[in-house]
């Protein structure tokens, strides 16, 4: 302590008040004695050098540091707006992923055909009298009849023409199917032995052929109690719909001719918004 005394009390930067040479350090850091820069009877220069900063008491240190700034809103405008707006981006990258599988549902449901009111007032299955013909033998009437009932009682109402019934009474046959053919959408063909002995119906299926020999749906063969090889060379290039099951042929029937309607009024919907 005493080889010391002499050049502790010289005034440097690290003596306290008054010049009595005690460490700043020493008083406020009690693991100070514990440095070799500042053990008792340590070399001190005669020079002021600066003092180590782990000689530097805490709460001296956390004075000159300086306070750091937060990194969301600081540097220039753009950064302080990119950094503070950063909290909205989960809610806005969400948003963005709820919007593009919004749109993925959109294209997927864009491939499937929209369903069509056939029943609407402005719809083109109304620019006919009736949406389906059935051309039979008389022989037949019977299942005629049924199938008739079928589908006049589906909640689509469809409109059959059944000779019979609608023709009107003093006019000429040829007349009568002529205009049953061209005023029907579809013309189911009852196909039986009756149907292939008899003129009339021959007569009629050619009519038929005649108003739409693309098909497109619109004739629907119905094959019954005759064998394939008997199906008419006119009719070989459609499918046709068998009788063996006959709840099922009816049902056959049915969406035959409803598919055909909900085409026939979406493409004339496509061609009036056009």
């Amino acid at each position: 302590a005493a080889g010391c005394s002499a050049r502790q009390r010289r005034p440097s930067p690290t003596a306290g008040p008054g010049g009595t040479g005690r460490l700043l350090h020493a008083a406020g850091d009690p693991a100070a004695s514990r440095r070799p820069c500042c053990r008792p009877g340590a070399d001190v220069s005669p020079f002021p050098v600066p003092v180590p900063v782990c000689c530097i008491p805490g709460w001296f240190r956390r004075l000159l540091q300086k306070p750091k700034q937060s990194s969301s809103c600081t540097g220039s405008g753009r950064n302080a707006s990119t950094g503070c707006s950063a909290s909205s981006s989960p809610s806005s990258s969400s948003s963005a992923r709820s919007s593009s599988s919004s749109a993925g549902a959109a294209v997927a449901r864009a491939g499937r055909p929209a369903p069509v009111d056939i029943s609407s007032s402005g719809s083109a299955r109304w620019a006919k009298s009736y949406d389906v013909c059935i051309c039979h033998s008389e022989v037949d009437l019977e299942f005629v009849e049924e199938l008739v009932s079928y589908l006049e009682s589906q909640p689509q109402s469809f409109r059959c023409f059944l000779q019979l019934r609608d023709a009107v009474a003093g006019s000429a046959i040829v007349t009568e199917l002529c205009d049953a053919v061209q005023n029907s959408h579809c013309w189911v063909m009852l196909i039986t032995p009756s149907f292939l002995q008899d003129p009339w119906c021959k007569y009629q299926m050619h009519q038929a052929l005649a108003e739409a020999p693309m098909a497109n749906g619109r004739t629907i063969p119905v094959l019954k109690d005759i064998d394939r090889k008997d199906y008419p060379r006119e009719l070989r290039n459609l499918y046709y719909i068998s009788t063996v099951l006959k709840e099922n042929s009816f049902r056959q029937i049915r969406d035959t001719v409803l598919h055909y309607l909900e085409e026939l009024c979406r493409s004339s919907a496509s061609g009036t918004e056009q």
